[in-house]
């Protein structure tokens, strides 16, 4: 192969590399995208428990603590750019249990 056409399918491939690298970074992932649908979904709740009075004041705070927490071992998880299987494990696992807690706090019987 001569040196012109060798330079060109080079570059070219180069040129479909990087283009491929591009495409990846702006999809979201979908363990990424699970865990923060979840987070949204509960954040809903718990701002319904808040406007119906199911959740004083005090409830919804804790709420909103466990919900900051996850937050931030979200963006960990996320920091290296995926979350792992056993990142996700530990997420919903960490999610499960806030919302159970919140179940129960907004079928206690206090009311605001």
């Amino acid at each position: 192969m001569n040196t012109p056409k060798r330079l060109t399918l080079v570059l070219a491939g180069i040129l479909l590399s990087g283009t491929g690298l591009l495409a990846q970074d702006t999809t979201t992932p979908k363990r990424e995208a699970h865990v923060e649908r979840r987070a949204a979904r509960q954040q809903k709740r718990i701002d319904k428990g808040v406007a119906s009075g199911q959740l004083t004041p005090k409830e919804a705070a804790n709420a909103e603590r466990r919900e900051a927490k996850l937050q931030g071992d979200i963006a960990k998880a996320e920091a290296d750019g995926k979350i792992t299987k056993k990142e996700h494990a530990k997420l919903t696992a960490e999610e499960n249990r806030n919302s159970r807690k919140l179940a129960r706090k907004k079928h206690n019987a206090r009311t605001n």
